[in-house]
């Protein structure tokens, strides 16, 4: 046991963020979530796909200087899965820590990606992690943990795809404080595009253009728009010798749907832009 919590301990700082994450603040948000931090309080990022949680989160752990062990969660999710299992090694029974035992133990911050596809049985075990209690229990083993003050959790959801089914239960919900980061505006998504992909300001300001296009098609039946992860994909296909529209075409067109009217309407957005 104490050989392979040593090596826990080494993997740990796999997780520390060196280098300084590329990430333009929208607002206060970094103000809050430090204050949040400070305070032992979870995070709560609401925002559509590709518009920047992974990044804040990144960036956060980066300034706060503490590893950032990161789950993306699934409908497969189990308990298990984020606290611990034994684990059958050399004909020995031994105990392997799960990510979130890791990120409390060693004082790192839990980021659970698109929590609510997680099974309901399973968030319920960040309940008293997430309130003054700060504890995880692991009852496999028998042991109650206590988070230390490094110690941050932080979950995320895309609104737009929330149901009755996969919303998070107000018990849960109200432990954490919420940010709700949406897109950028155009001078500032402007800037991350050209910045992330090398392209020029002008080609960058024209891809930003589009995307607001394509996030007014909601009410025509699309889901959601071009995100800035999707601007940043052609951007760089660009900047490889791919002709914009084409660029435009794989990373932009087809990501969003497979509706032909909704296609055709974004390829005739896209030729009237470029």
């Amino acid at each position: 046991m104490v050989e392979i919590m040593q090596i826990t301990g080494q993997k740990i700082e796999e997780h520390l963020i060196n280098e300084k994450p590329f990430y333009l603040p929208q607002k206060n948000e970094l103000t809050i979530a430090e204050a949040a931090y400070k305070n032992g309080i979870p995070l709560l990022l609401k925002g559509p796909t590709g518009s920047g949680k992974s990044r804040f989160m990144q960036f956060l752990a980066w300034k706060l200087k503490r590893p950032l062990i990161t789950v993306s969660c699934h409908d497969d999710l189990s308990t298990s899965d984020l606290v611990g299992r034994y684990l059958i090694r050399g004909g020995e029974t031994v105990w392997m820590d799960g990510p979130m035992t890791l990120a409390v133990r060693h004082g790192a911050i839990c980021y659970l990606d698109e929590v609510v596809e997680a099974r309901k049985d399973t968030t319920v075990v960040i309940h008293p992690l997430a309130d003054d209690r700060r504890e995880l229990a692991i009852e496999k083993r028998g042991e109650l943990l206590t988070a230390p003050p490094e110690f941050m959790l932080a979950v995320s959801y895309n609104p737009g795809y929330q149901s009755i089914l996969k919303d998070m239960k107000p018990s849960t919900r109200q432990r954490f404080i919420a940010l709700e980061l949406g897109y950028p505006n155009a001078d500032l998504e402007t800037e991350i595009v050209g910045h992330e992909s090398g392209i020029e300001k002008k080609l960058a300001r024209l891809l930003v253009r589009i995307a607001a296009m394509t996030r007014g098609l909601k009410d025509s039946g699309l889901q959601e728009g071009a995100s800035t992860r999707l601007l940043v994909h052609a951007g760089l296909l660009i900047k490889d010798g791919i002709e914009p529209r084409e660029a435009c075409r794989v990373t932009i067109t087809q990501a969003l749907t497979d509706d032909r009217e909704l296609l055709y309407a974004i390829d005739e957005m896209v030729s009237s832009v470029l």
